[in-house]
C-alpha cells in the first residue's frame, strides 16, 4: 500500500472574489520529497500555505475541499492549529531569523510547547543544528545573535529553528531563491538527507533544483495543477503541452 502523507481534494481557495486554487487534488508521498514549479503568481506558494493553515491569517480566504494529514482533515473544526503547525513546519523564501541568539532562535519552539529543562534544550539545539547541517559552524558562538550569521547559515539556521519541534513534514518556500549557488547545494543536498526522517514539500522556481532533488513533481498554471508525478516523467516525459512549454522555456 502506497503510504501518503497529504491527500488534497477538490480544494479550492478564494481571496475575496479571486479564485487562486481550482480543484486541486494531490495525493503526497511520506518521506520523499515533493517539487511545486510553475511561473509566479499560479498558486504554488498559496497552495503549500494550505497545507499549514498559514492561509488562515490572510482576511477574506475562504477555503472548501478536504485536506487530510494521515488520514484527518487539517480544516476539521476540532483541529488545533498549534498543534498542526508542530507537525507541519515551514521554511520561507527569506531567511527570518529572530533578532535573539542562535541559542534561542532554536529552543524558541520547543520552549512554546512546554520544554522548560535546560539538558533537554541543549540536547534541542544541538539535534537540530547537527541535522540541519550547520553545527560545526556555530557552535561555539551559540550566545551570538543570529542576525550576524550569512544569509546561507541564516536560512539552514531557520531549518534547525524548524526541526526543533520535531515535525513530521517540512514545507520549503522557494528555500534557496535568496542564496549563493553554494549555500543552495549546502540546502539541497540537506534535504536530501532529511526526507529519511520528514517528508519534504518544496515551492522552486528553479527547475534544475526540482529536477535534481524531488521525487515527484506538480506543474501549476493559473491555479491549478496541470500535472502532477514522478520528476523524471514530468522533465522527459510530460504527457500536458503546457508542462512541455514550461520546461523547455517557452514560457514563463
Amino acid at each position: 500500500m502506497e503510504n501518503y502523507k497529504f491527500k488534497v481534494s477538490d480544494l479550492d481557495l478564494y481571496y475575496g472574489e479571486f479564485q487562486a486554487l481550482n480543484k486541486i487534488n494531490m495525493s503526497i508521498k511520506s518521506h520523499q520529497i515533493t517539487a511545486f514549479i510553475g511561473p509566479s503568481g499560479c498558486g504554488k506558494s498559496t497552495f503549500i500555505k494550505t497545507l499549514n493553515r498559514m492561509n488562515d491569517l490572510i482576511p477574506g480566504v475562504t477555503i472548501n475541499g478536504e485536506v487530510l494529514l494521515d488520514g484527518e482533515d487539517i480544516y476539521a473544526s476540532r483541529q488545533d492549529i498549534i498543534t498542526l503547525r508542530k507537525r507541519v513546519g515551514m521554511v520561507f523564501q527569506k531567511p527570518n531569523p529572530f533578532p535573539m541568539s542562535i541559542y534561542d532562535n532554536i529552543t524558541y519552539g520547543p520552549r512554546t510547547h512546554g520544554v522548560k529543562q535546560r539538558s533537554k534544550l541543549d540536547e534541542i539545539v544541538e539535534r537540530s543544528l547537527r541535522q540541519a547541517a550547520i553545527w560545526d559552524e556555530v557552535k561555539d558562538r551559540l550566545k551570538k545573535n543570529a542576525l550576524g550569521l550569512s544569509g546561507g547559515q541564516q536560512q539552514r539556521l531557520c531549518i534547525a529553528r524548524a526541526l526543533a519541534v520535531e515535525p513530521e513534514v517540512l514545507l520549503m518556500d522557494e528555500p534557496t531563491s535568496a542564496l549563493d549557488p553554494i549555500s543552495t547545494m549546502k540546502i539541497e543536498e540537506l534535504a536530501g538527507e532529511l526526507k529519511k526522517d520528514y517528508t519534504i514539500i518544496m515551492v522552486t522556481h528553479n527547475m534544475q533544483q526540482a529536477g535534481r532533488i524531488s521525487d515527484n513533481t506538480a506543474f501549476f498554471l493559473n491555479g491549478e495543477v496541470i500535472e502532477f508525478d514522478e520528476t523524471v516523467n514530468i522533465f522527459n516525459h510530460p504527457k500536458d503541452e503546457r508542462t512541455e512549454n514550461y520546461i523547455t522555456g517557452r514560457f514563463g
